[in-house]
């Protein structure tokens, strides 16, 4: 009997299946300082891949504001330009930086008043449905 139930075991083991999984993680999160009736601020932060499979970032939400998107920022014609990105892929063990001229958050509508030194929790969601959740700091200038 003890050796068909060790058996049982070993082939449950043996049998269970093993998932890839993209794990984000969120560095370097910040708000550039903005003067206090400003309706839109930008924030910037290092997002990594450590998993073993690619994951998506579909957006982000934070309660200390309206609405948060993905934006990216260009120049065409000498004029600067912002779109949304739409999703934005990492492959494991790679990182997308979100900084000043390039792909921002784009805050909207803040709900209270942002001074340097203040923390925003932002949400940021990926397809697979875990994401994850950072403190941005407003500051004038990258930490």
């Amino acid at each position: 009997m003890r050796v068909i139930r060790m058996a049982v075991i070993a082939l449950a083991v043996v049998a269970t299946p093993v998932f890839a999984a993209g794990k984000l993680v969120v560095e370097h999160a910040w708000i550039r300082t903005a003067p206090p009736s400003a309706l839109m601020l930008a924030g910037y932060a290092t997002l990594r891949n450590d998993g073993d499979a690619p994951l998506t970032i579909k957006g982000a939400d934070s309660a200390d504001f309206a609405d948060v998107q993905l934006h990216q920022s260009f120049q065409e014609n000498g004029v600067e330009h912002m779109r949304p990105t739409g999703n934005i892929e990492i492959a494991p063990g790679k990182s997308v930086d979100f900084a000043p001229g390039g792909k921002h958050f784009m805050l909207i509508r803040p709900k209270r008043e942002l001074a340097a030194g203040a923390k925003v929790k932002i949400r940021i969601s990926t397809t697979a449905g875990e994401g994850a959740a950072a403190d941005f700091v407003v500051a004038d200038n990258a930490p």
